[in-house]
């Protein structure tokens, strides 16, 4: 019975380590690069982007993550999600379109988000949402896709 205790234990030890080395492995699958860039219109009306630390209320922000596949293997359904950060609102301006939206993080909807106020639907002001997400059907081997969304400063 000693025995079997001990091999059982023995076992649980190996899987426990090879769920942890799957887990680290899949983690270092992806790598990701967010940026935040000013969103101006130059002299051409051409959108540029200036990289930016702190701007004054009214500024538009862009929030940009590029994700990178690190691996020699294709991955699948990718689900990202990017928060909208506090004293930021949503503009309404996110890449890929196919954007998901949330006012609580767990609940996503297609935008615009909807709610029905004295039995009607309205929609959800931007300045209500609080997290994007995308789901990138396929990220090839080696291989990188962005994802991005527009705020206004507070």
């Amino acid at each position: 019975m000693k025995r079997f205790k001990i091999l059982r234990n023995i076992l649980l030890a190996t899987i426990a380590s090879s769920s942890l080395l799957n887990v680290a492995h899949a983690d270092d699958a992806l790598k990701m690069e967010l940026t935040a860039n000013q969103v101006i219109k130059n002299a051409e009306g051409k959108t540029v982007y200036k990289p930016v630390r702190t701007a004054p209320a009214g500024t538009v922000i862009q929030y940009k993550a590029n994700y990178t596949n690190t691996i020699n293997k294709d991955i699948n359904d990718l689900m990202v999600t990017l928060p909208i950060p506090a004293n930021m609102t949503f503009t309404g301006d996110a890449m890929p379109a196919s954007a998901q939206a949330s006012i609580d993080g767990e609940n996503y909807a297609d935008i615009p988000l909807m709610r029905k106020v004295d039995g009607k639907m309205v929609k959800i002001p931007y300045s209500e949402y609080r997290t994007l997400r995308w789901n990138i059907k396929l990220l090839p081997a080696k291989k990188s896709a962005a994802v991005a969304l527009n705020t206004t400063v507070n």
